[in-house]
């Protein structure tokens, strides 16, 4: 017999994850909502055509490919299979699972972009799936819950992200965060200063590793995609320019001196701190980071991070702002910019600094207990009269002996068990059972809701 195991970087929920999981959603929605965001769902697979090239080189790598149905390969010949994977991928696949949500975003806004209000503000919490290596806080299935704005270049859009991330993050109990803050194109007039004009991508990609092979290796990456010793010697000091967003701009303003597209990053950055300070958010956890770079290809403007401290976990959420990426699938110069939060991740902290609430408030809070087939009759009408009353409420599905229904109501943490023999149905006077201190008492169905209902 085989043993049945999972994919790595995957895995399954029992209920009480899955309470956790819900009340992580909802709070995040309940967040989305009072910032005006609304509600779509894509499918879980698109067109392979529209998913590749949007995420670099080693995005499409990650992307899961769905095999085409049938004889996927009855028309490749033996030539066609020397020539690569690369060749023949087109003719064996059409298909693949999403690797995120903003390219399903901005491909349902240019089909639906006769319906759609702009500027369009949707969230979306759906899972997502990459064919990474799994390791702590990454794997190949995980929910992603994203806010997105399009349709306007405002940097109050920006703002408002940096206050959502607060707000939700105060609703979760975490306090110790920091969100980290940059722009592809200060990125950009630092290529331009370093003498490597539109190798901006290159430079992006390779620091967007910082934190997980360290400055010598991405130092390394960077030779290979010709960097000179020289541009990188020059590279470095910016890079360790430190404080606060007060003290690095002047100083970055002078080395990008030469760059209008640096310098328009910076005064973009610069509104988004003003906008935030006069929104009353004056003490924000945010710092600029011009090591921040975002591997996706389809940031233009600011990008984000945050990182919960004193745990061990890479970023929790990250996004940034595209003003082209509807223009690949028909509709061009619709800006946007929006946030996910990485719910696995998010998840997996809460659990490690013990911030999820009880789950008192979702658990069932009386058994029936009846003692016979009769009984079990004259019970079923109570279940619902109790569960019209907002009392959850079982009736234990057969009537066997009281004592292995009561242990079923102590395994469940279940607060009450009411007792229905056959005297208690002549008499509709039922014996209530405090599951937790043992005290029996004896009550009509008026008393049971009121005696409940007062221990919630």
């Amino acid at each position: 017999m085989e043993k049945p195991s999972l994919p790595k970087g995957t895995r399954d929920f029992g209920p009480s994850q899955m309470l956790k999981r819900q009340y992580l959603l909802q709070t995040i929605r309940t967040i989305f909502t009072r910032y005006g965001f609304l509600p779509i769902e894509t499918p879980a697979m698109e067109n392979l055509n529209v998913l590749t090239g949007k995420y670099g080189d080693e995005g499409d790598q990650l992307i899961y490919k769905i095999l085409n149905s049938g004889d996927f390969i009855k028309d490749i010949n033996e030539e066609q299979l020397l020539e690569g994977s690369k060749k023949i991928l087109p003719k064996i696949s059409k298909k693949a699972l999403r690797y995120d949500l903003t390219v399903p975003f901005a491909r349902h806004v240019v089909m639906n972009r006769n319906e759609i209000t702009f500027p369009f503000k949707r969230y979306q919490m759906q899972p997502v799936w990459r064919a990474d290596r799994p390791q702590k806080g990454r794997y190949c299935e995980f929910m992603q819950c994203d806010a997105d704005v399009v349709g306007t270049d405002s940097l109050l859009c920006e703002a408002e992200i940096v206050l959502m991330i607060h707000e939700a993050f105060a609703a979760l109990g975490i306090t110790d965060f920091i969100v980290k803050i940059n722009n592809r194109k200060i990125l950009t007039g630092i290529a331009d200063a370093i003498g490597k004009v539109g190798c901006e991508t290159d430079l992006c990609v390779a620091i967007d590793k910082l934190d997980k092979i360290g400055q010598d290796a991405v130092l390394a990456e960077l030779r290979t995609k010709d960097f000179t010793e020289l541009q990188l010697t020059t590279l470095l000091p910016i890079f360790n320019l430190k404080g606060t967003h007060t003290d690095i701009f002047p100083t970055l303003r002078t080395l990008l001196k030469d760059s209008s597209t640096g310098l328009k990053g910076i005064e973009e950055l610069e509104r988004v701190y003003e906008l935030i300070e006069k929104s009353g958010l004056p003490n924000a956890f945010v710092e600029t980071d011009l090591t921040l770079a975002r591997g996706l290809s389809y940031y233009t403007g600011a990008i984000f991070e945050v990182k919960i401290l004193n745990v061990q976990m890479g970023s929790v959420c990250g996004g940034g702002r595209y003003d082209n990426l509807t223009g690949v699938f028909g509709l061009p110069n619709v800006s946007g910019v929006g946030i996910s939060f990485g719910i696995d991740r998010i998840y997996d902290v809460m659990n490690e600094l013990n911030l999820f609430p009880s789950q008192d408030s979702n658990a069932t809070k009386l058994l029936i207990c009846a003692f016979d087939a009769l009984t079990f009759e004259h019970a079923l009408p109570l279940v619902t009269k109790l569960r019209a009353k907002g009392i959850n409420t079982e009736l234990y599905p057969e009537p066997l002996k009281i004592k292995k229904q009561l242990s079923y109501a102590d395994d469940k943490k279940i607060p009450f068990a009411l007792l229905i023999g056959e005297d208690e149905m002549k008499s509709n006077i039922y014996s209530l059972k405090n599951m937790i201190t043992g005290e029996q008492f004896n009550v009509n169905l008026d008393d049971t809701i009121q005696k409940v209902l007062a221990h919630a």
